[in-house]
């Protein structure tokens, strides 16, 4: 996902990263900055004040009352089968980006982190739904003037569809920029695993789950946790905000097959509807899960607050 030129409001301070169960597994939230008022508007153009406004559903947690949505860019993180995992790595600090709210960042991301039991040389896995700018940044930290894998003991694990498309992906200046500061050094450190996921889904570890949710890109994936019958659902970006569960045909406007991401969360929330799953949005702002439940004709989310 990129994002429009404006300020980001720093993420709020917490003495501890937000926390889910989902059966035995806790899942943390590791906030990194708190999205600007004009992303929402320029992300998803069809989401209107209108149309936000008429789902009282969304107030007061997704979006204001002027209709202005509200986003965010935090990652999520827990232990499973013995292996600590991140779930995407956020915009990252000190990446040169064209985006002032993404520019040269200085937040307490990599802290918060460790605070939540995820110090960087401890992260086993890191999984990423997709390779954009909000989602690889943290892949690297820069040490002496170069960027190094920020988690130099876990593989890095992405789908080979994603990977294989950027590389064949006539790229501007920027996706080259962020591509030579975030996803190349860990390419050619060796971190780096592409897998093929089918329509099925793939099995990455116990209760580990990756299912294909093309779209928004091509490879996109998103991630499944289950435990002690519980089941959650993490979005990377085949669903940005919850005014999308009202209206799922509203659409990014980064999406590269945008007819495809909008079949792909109809299937979505379909399957995801009045089964108890936790999803858990990426870009979601805070109470940032909840459960998808049958509202006319789509649906809504029933917040669930975190412990």
């Amino acid at each position: 996902m990129s994002a429009p030129a404006a300020t980001p409001a720093p993420a709020s301070a917490s003495a501890s990263a937000p926390t889910w169960t989902v059966g035995d597994i806790t899942v943390h939230r590791i906030d990194e900055i708190a999205l600007p008022r004009e992303t929402g508007p320029w992300l998803l153009p069809d989401a209107t004040p209108e149309l936000v406004t008429g789902q009282d559903w969304l107030h007061p947690h997704f979006a204001d009352p002027d209709g202005t949505l509200r986003l965010a860019s935090h990652t999520f993180a827990f232990t499973v089968g013995g292996l600590r995992v991140l779930v995407d790595t956020g915009i990252g600090n000190g990446k040169q980006r064209a985006n002032p709210a993404w520019h040269d960042l200085d937040t307490d991301y990599e802290q918060r982190l460790a605070a939540a039991g995820f110090p960087a040389d401890a992260v086993d896995l890191v999984i990423l739904t997709h390779l954009h700018a909000d989602h690889v940044g943290w892949n690297t930290r820069s040490v002496d003037g170069r960027w190094v894998p920020t988690f130099p003991g876990a593989r890095y694990l992405t789908s080979r569809t994603e990977r294989e498309f950027w590389a064949g992906y006539p790229m501007e200046d920027a996706r080259r920029q962020m591509f030579e500061d975030s996803v190349l050094p860990v390419e050619q450190a060796g971190l780096l695993d592409v897998l093929d996921v089918p329509a099925e889904g793939l099995a990455v570890a116990p209760g580990l789950r990756l299912l294909p949710t093309p779209g928004h890109t091509p490879g996109h994936v998103a991630v499944e946790l289950t435990s002690g019958g519980r089941t959650a659902l993490i979005t990377g970006d085949c669903v940005h905000h919850p005014v999308q569960l009202a209206h799922p045909g509203v659409g990014a406007c980064v999406d590269i097959d945008p007819e495809r991401s909008r079949a792909t969360r109809h299937d979505l929330l379909a399957s995801l509807a009045d089964t108890g799953t936790l999803l858990l949005g990426t870009h979601f702002a805070p109470p940032t899960a909840g459960r998808v439940r049958t509202h006319g004709d789509a649906y809504r989310l029933e917040p669930v607050p975190a412990a």
